[in-house]
């Protein structure tokens, strides 16, 4: 039998969220300890140690209709090519699989090469884009929103109730619930750069015009994950200077659930859908 097949998965706790945050930020991800927090509190997380050092992990974030969101699927690159990644992944779907959970992620192109033969189906397509350097002015910044219209937003939209992540991103330091003319959005920070998501509008030019309001009250880099399909709200950020990171692919693990009523412009994150 190969080694790696004999190697221990464990499943992590609170004292692991240094250890995570170390992973995240070798893959330079935008991460912060806060966020490996939430997956370590209201989610489980499974890890590979090689002796006390956290080498691998990938978390399994459950929300409301027997859905789950896979993450934080992240192996060192002193520990790469040994099938620790899909057999965390495997861990996940089976935990996922015992409670009746259908399996969600959002995978890079590379993550979705692998996941794709482990019987997830593709579903939207996203894009990462960032600001580096927002055009701060003297334009008043927009309104304060509460938390429960967020809420009861990102309910319609998504299909999922997240009260606990939505509260838990409102109450960090720094974050702001905005809204103008329908549209609505959360900004957190995030370890390199402030994040704008999930962002929800009636229409493409709310959306932008939130954005850019945003924009103009930030002074670090911004980054947001829109659904590539909203075609008219991308091609107006990168004419306002936003630059296209990278692709992600939405993807499922198991019958299809209840949607939502609409889609959004921006997710609050491929880590948590």
């Amino acid at each position: 039998m190969d080694d790696t097949d004999t190697t221990l998965i464990l499943k992590l706790g609170a004292s692991d969220a240094i250890a995570g945050l170390a992973l995240s930020t070798e893959a330079h991800w935008n991460q912060t300890e806060e966020d490996w927090r939430i997956f370590l509190r209201d989610g489980v997380v499974f890890g590979i140690r090689d002796g006390m050092r956290l080498v691998a992990t990938a978390a399994l974030l459950p929300y409301s209709g027997n859905n789950a969101w896979i993450s934080m699927v992240l192996v060192s690159a002193t520990h790469r090519r040994r099938g620790f990644a899909t057999r965390l992944v495997d861990t996940c779907l089976e935990t996922a699989s015992k409670n009746g959970l259908t399996s969600w992620l959002d995978a890079t192109p590379d993550g979705a090469a692998v996941y794709g033969p482990l019987g997830f189906t593709p579903t939207l397509q996203l894009r990462r884009l960032k600001l580096a350097k927002p055009a701060q002015t003297a334009a008043p910044a927009p309104a304060i929103a509460t938390l429960e219209a967020l809420r009861a937003r990102d309910r319609r939209v998504t299909g999922f109730d997240r009260t606990a992540l939505l509260t838990a991103f409102a109450q960090r330091s720094g974050s702001r619930i905005v809204t103008a003319n329908g549209s609505i959005a959360l900004i957190r920070d995030g370890r390199t750069a402030r994040h704008i998501g999930p962002l929800f509008a009636d229409n493409a030019a709310e959306a932008l015009s939130l954005v850019h309001a945003i924009a103009r009250s930030e002074t670090r880099p911004l980054l947001l994950d829109a659904v590539a399909s909203q075609g008219p709200f991308l091609e107006g950020l990168t004419a306002s200077g936003w630059t296209v990171e990278r692709p992600f692919q939405r993807m499922r693990f198991g019958p299809a659930t209840t949607e939502g009523d609409e889609l959004p412009f921006a997710i609050a994150g491929p880590e948590f859908g």
